[in-house]
């Protein structure tokens, strides 16, 4: 019935429905799109849609907001928000850059749009090293994810200057977590996420986005996997492959923010036009640029 209601409430605001990997299956299963969030962004805004519903945190919801100004964001719980984003603030980042003297900041899109603003460029999982190797200064800063920023540095020469934050479910996946994974299936390929710690990604057969795990586990001829990231993935990884199996490789990697939104929550912001998330045009207009490098490069 709830379903039913949504779909008729798309229908009458002439919206998409987004659902990140992360989002809890019965989401993902009506949503019009689902992905990587900077994916979704990009495909929402080449969309005829009026409204942009985002099912995920709200980051994502400004970086949908970054790219279509003209349409309106709703993001259907405001408080679904990501630790990692909140461990950087312009302020911290302004003060930081003091200290450190005049060097190109990249920013993991898991950022605010005001920290995403003050960056030279920002980069997803996917593309971070590729970013990294197009600007032209052999120092650089990376915010605000310290795996990602060390896992990067050891491909390349490059003095990448690291901010003390992480995506705390993806950090807390530790080399003993892996061995007793790999113990109880010793045939399976393990995919770990950029985010996890270096010591995680020497040990994995692949280090993927979400989206690239997907394509990863359909080209293998491996029947078995374990997944290195938020819990949420294995729903789109068994859908799309029903005849592979997905373990995760740890039971506990789940993100709550992710979880917050519920099949309520959305027809709720839908009926009331509730949950709007609109990112001011002087925060907009210079984190569109550092947005727009990274699309550029791609």
């Amino acid at each position: 019935m709830i379903k039913k209601k949504i779909k008729a409430l798309l229908k009458e605001k002439n919206a998409i429905l987004l659902a990140h990997n992360y989002q809890p299956p019965e989401i993902q299963d009506i949503a019009d799109l689902c992905g990587d969030s900077l994916e979704l962004s990009i495909k929402a805004a080449n969309t005829d849609a009026s409204v942009i519903v985002f099912c995920g945190v709200h980051f994502m919801a400004e970086t949908a907001s970054i790219l279509s100004p003209q349409k309106t964001v709703l993001l259907p719980k405001k408080d679904a928000g990501c630790p990692m984003a909140d461990m950087i603030t312009p302020e911290a980042l302004k003060k930081h850059l003091k200290t450190l003297g005049p060097m190109p900041v990249v920013t993991y899109v898991n950022s605010t749009a005001a920290v995403k603003a003050l960056s030279t460029i920002c980069c997803t999982s996917a593309n971070a090293l590729k970013v990294v190797k197009s600007l032209k200064e052999d120092e650089l800063l990376m915010t605000p994810d310290r795996n990602l920023a060390l896992n990067t540095a050891a491909q390349t020469n490059k003095k990448i200057h690291l901010w003390e934050g992480c995506c705390p479910v993806h950090d807390r996946l530790l080399p003993k977590d892996v061995q007793k994974a790999r113990a109880a299936h010793p045939d399976a390929l393990f995919i770990a996420h950029p985010e996890c710690r270096p010591e995680i990604i020497a040990l994995a057969d692949a280090a993927l986005s979400t989206s690239g795990m997907i394509k990863y586990a359909a080209q293998k001829k491996a029947e078995k996997f374990l997944i290195g990231t938020e819990i949420g993935l294995l729903h789109p990884l068994q859908k799309a492959l029903p005849h592979k199996k997905f373990y995760a490789v740890k039971e506990d990697m789940a993100c709550e923010d992710m979880k917050k939104i519920g099949l309520k929550d959305i027809a709720e912001s839908l009926e009331k036009m509730k949950g709007i998330i609109k990112v001011p045009e002087n925060i907009r207009l210079p984190a569109l640029k550092a947005v727009q490098k990274m699309i550029e490069l791609a």
